[in-house]
C-alpha cells in the first residue's frame, strides 16, 4: 500500500509509457501488486475492480515472469477493500508476501557532467543536474521501490525522482538533490523498507 502520493511519484505514475493506464494524482492512495506467474495478474485485476468499481487501475504489465497491478483511488477505503477481496480470491494474506530485501545503496557526490548527461538518457521521471549528489537504491522485490519513492520525497520534498524502477527482477530508485537530502531520503527509505512485515526470502 503506497499512501498519499507525493506530487513527483503520483507524476511519475501517471507517465504516457507501457502499462500505464488512469493516472493517479497527488494525494490518492494506491495499492501495487506482483504476482507469479504472471497471467495470474488478469484474475487479481478482476476481482479488485468487481468488488471496488471506483478505484482506476493504473498499471497492469505481463512481463516473463511476474504480473504487476496499481490501482488507486482517492478514498484509502476502497484502496483497502479492493486489497481485501484480492487477498480472499486468491485465498492469500497480507502475511504472505516477501518482505523487501536491500541489495545496494550508494550517494555519489557532485556528479560530473558526463554522468549526468547518460543518466538523463535512461530517466522516466525529471532530470539530474551537474553537482548534484545522487542516490542510488536497489532492493527486492521490486515493487518496494514504489514504497521507497514515495516515502523518500515525503521525507525530503526538496529532492528530485530520476528514476524509479518497480517491475523486473529487482528494483532501482535514482534520486538527486543536495547531499544533505539524499541521505535523509536514503535513511528513510531504510527505515521504511526495515518495517514492512512478511515472509523472509527463501
Amino acid at each position: 500500500m503506497v499512501h498519499d502520493l507525493q506530487r513527483q511519484f503520483a507524476a511519475y505514475m501517471g507517465t504516457p509509457t507501457r502499462a500505464r493506464g488512469y493516472p493517479p494524482y497527488e494525494g490518492d492512495h494506491a495499492l501495487i501488486v506482483e504476482v507469479s506467474p504472471a497471467l495470474a495478474i488478469e484474475r487479481v485485476i478482476d476481482l479488485a475492480l468487481r468488488s471496488v468499481p471506483d478505484v482506476e487501475p493504473g498499471i497492469l504489465y505481463v512481463e516473463r515472469q511476474f504480473g504487476v497491478l496499481e490501482i488507486h483511488s482517492r478514498s484509502l477505503d476502497d484502496v483497502v477493500r479492493a486489497g481485501e477481496a484480492i487477498l480472499q480470491g486468491t485465498g492469500n494474506k497480507a502475511s504472505d508476501q516477501l518482505r523487501p530485501k536491500v541489495l545496494y545503496h550508494d550517494i555519489i557526490e557532485s556528479i560530473t557532467d558526463q554522468h549526468a548527461v547518460i543518466l538523463n538518457r535512461n530517466r522516466q521521471a525529471s532530470m539530474v543536474m551537474p553537482g548534484e549528489s545522487l542516490l542510488v537504491y536497489e532492493m527486492t522485490p521490486a515493487l518496494f521501490a514504489a514504497v521507497a519513492a514515495n516515502e523518500a520525497e515525503r521525507a525530503a520534498p526538496g529532492i528530485t525522482l530520476v528514476d524509479v524502477q518497480m517491475i523486473g527482477a529487482a528494483g532501482r530508485l535514482y534520486i538527486s538533490g543536495s547531499t544533505e537530502d539524499v541521505t535523509v531520503a536514503r535513511d528513510q527509505i531504510t527505515k521504511v523498507l526495515a518495517g514492512i512485515e512478511g515472509r523472509e526470502h527463501g
